[in-house]
């Protein structure tokens, strides 16, 4: 149910639930309102993190006015409400949680915004009403800008478990998990990609974000205005700084001893066949909805060869996995081949020296010829 309500309305009723918002909320336009049940199905709830979190993604709401800030209802013990803007570019932002006595902010104006409820285990989350509005003052925190990290990256295996999206593992998966659910993609999207490439890039794989952790589940290092552990250095994950320099006493956030410097865990299709490693390694992450220019969609129900050059003869060097959305640099012309955008001798340079056939990517954005 969606409701379009003005300041005055909007702050009584805010008022009555004894939330608190900046000054700056005189200033804001027209409210828009509207109601989530907390589990309109079946949550599947995380076999693989601490706290067994439980993510429903709700429809996208098609706002009548431009808003950059979001309130909600309380969602009730062990519960959270996130949420997120479609950007310009059609890319989304970030997931932000919204906190107890302020809004989330929005990186950008959007008339389309989407919510998420998360639930840990054992938690009991109620309905809620969300309150959306464009507040001129409002900034949100700094962001990264396709930035490359040095990040200590090891197998999560867990063949048959669930992840924080709901993904059941199989076997020779190929996706990614971050220890922050900011970037933690829809399930079965790839909303939320990264390059991950072995120190030197001879390989790499585009693999979307499925899962929450290693370790924490609010570090989003690779953000300058990062949700936690603030005074770390800018692309440095806590559990490095815990287990190289014996910060937080060398403990994660549940209290933890870290027993390696970890950033990034790695489904093992992405680990063994992706990058063709043998054991926990350093790599090269860039988080790609941080980056700016065209982009596609991997469609495919297997991961897409990445090669040297725009040929089937050409060296494979890497995977684009299912789901997984890439920035593309330029368009090659060059060997036909067949897929599910049908027949096509274009092909998209993902790097220096890296091809996808756009026979396989949908939703490609137009790109310069290379």
């Amino acid at each position: 149910m969606k409701q379009r309500r003005r300041r005055s309305a909007a702050l009584s009723a805010i008022i009555g639930l004894a939330l608190t918002f900046p000054a700056a909320m005189a200033d804001a336009d027209e409210t828009v309102s509207w109601t989530l049940d907390p589990a309109p199905g079946p949550v599947a709830r995380a076999t693989t993190d601490p706290l067994g979190l439980g993510v429903t993604d709700h429809p996208v709401e098609h706002l009548d006015v431009g808003v950059n800030s979001v309130t909600t209802t309380a969602p009730g013990p062990g519960a959270a409400v996130d949420v997120r803007g479609l950007r310009a570019d059609g890319t989304w932002s970030e997931w932000i949680e919204i906190g107890e006595s302020a809004p989330a902010v929005l990186p950008e104006r959007t008339t389309s915004v989407q919510a998420r409820v998360v639930t840990t285990a054992g938690g009991e989350p109620k309905p809620v009403t969300l309150t959306a509005w464009h507040d001129a003052s409002a900034e949100a925190g700094d962001t990264a800008h396709g930035t490359t990290f040095r990040i200590f990256a090891t197998r999560e295996g867990l063949v048959g478990g669930t992840t924080a999206n709901g993904h059941v593992i199989t076997e020779r998966d190929h996706f990614v998990a971050l220890p922050s659910r900011r970037g933690l993609a829809t399930r079965g999207g790839g909303d939320y990609t990264v390059k991950v490439c072995t120190i030197g890039n001879q390989r790499c794989e585009w693999a979307p974000v499925w899962d929450v952790g290693p370790w924490n589940t609010k570090d989003d290092h690779w953000n300058p205005g990062r949700e936690s552990w603030r005074d770390l250095p800018h692309g440095v994950p806590q559990a490095q700084a815990a287990y190289q320099d014996g910060y937080n006493g060398g403990r994660d956030q549940f209290g933890r001893k870290v027993k390696n410097p970890a950033g990034i865990d790695l489904a093992d299709g992405t680990f063994w066949d992706g990058l063709r490693l043998a054991d926990n390694a350093w790599v090269n992450v860039t988080y790609q909805w941080t980056g700016h220019g065209p982009w596609g969609t991997v469609e495919a129900p297997w991961a897409l060869n990445v090669r040297t050059g725009p040929s089937l003869s050409a060296p494979q060097v890497g995977f684009a996995a299912p789901a997984a959305r890439v920035r593309i640099e330029c368009v090659a012309v060059g060997q036909w081949q067949a897929g599910s955008q049908g027949h096509s001798n274009r092909w998209y340079r993902l790097a220096p020296g890296m091809y996808v056939s756009a026979a396989h990517i949908r939703e490609a954005l137009p790109a310069p010829m290379c």
